[in-house]
């Protein structure tokens, strides 16, 4: 990426974390750019591909959270400190269907590797551990836990129901 390409990632990242996905749009990024739309057109073809740069980097930034952990619980509690740090960006990285082909090759992967590695390469348990993630995750951002429940308590016993054997 160029200079001025990478400047656009970061204020488009700038306005997602501030107000949402839906706070960018390419007349919001060229407003904070001090640039017409059209110019935003000469780096990007639209919107979803500047997304798609900002949740590759997002997916980077979370594989090296990730990959710092050793166990179950460890790469859990990553997981949640990266999404209620960075709830906005959460949201774009995993709601709605995923711009794969926009994505730089294995960046996905590299986010998903250090849970499949944890589980033994395990993808089937990989992706229910992760569903239980995102949805603890997403229950949280959307504040939909009563007051006072004890979600660390929450997260143990679901990670524990994880640690019994699978039947195939």
């Amino acid at each position: 990426m160029s200079e001025r390409t990478d400047q656009i990632v970061a204020e488009a990242r700038a306005l997602i974390e501030e107000g949402g996905p839906e706070a960018l749009t390419m007349r919001a990024l060229a407003a904070r750019l001090d640039i017409r739309a059209p110019s935003l057109y000469k780096h990007f073809p639209d919107k979803l591909a500047v997304e798609a740069q900002v949740i590759a980097i997002a997916f980077g930034e979370l594989a090296a959270e990730l990959e710092k952990t050793g166990s179950l619980s460890e790469l859990a509690a990553a997981y949640r400190a990266y999404a209620l740090a960075h709830p906005h960006l959460y949201r774009l990285m995993n709601s709605g269907p995923l711009p794969r082909h926009l994505l730089p090759a294995g960046v996905e992967d590299r986010a998903a590797m250090p849970l499949v590695r944890a589980v033994g390469g395990d993808e089937h348990l990989a992706r229910a551990i992760w569903a239980f993630a995102h949805g603890m995750v997403i229950l949280e951002l959307d504040r939909r836990f009563p007051d006072g429940a004890d979600l660390d308590r929450a997260w143990r016993t679901g990670l524990a129901v994880f640690r019994e054997p699978v039947q195939h």
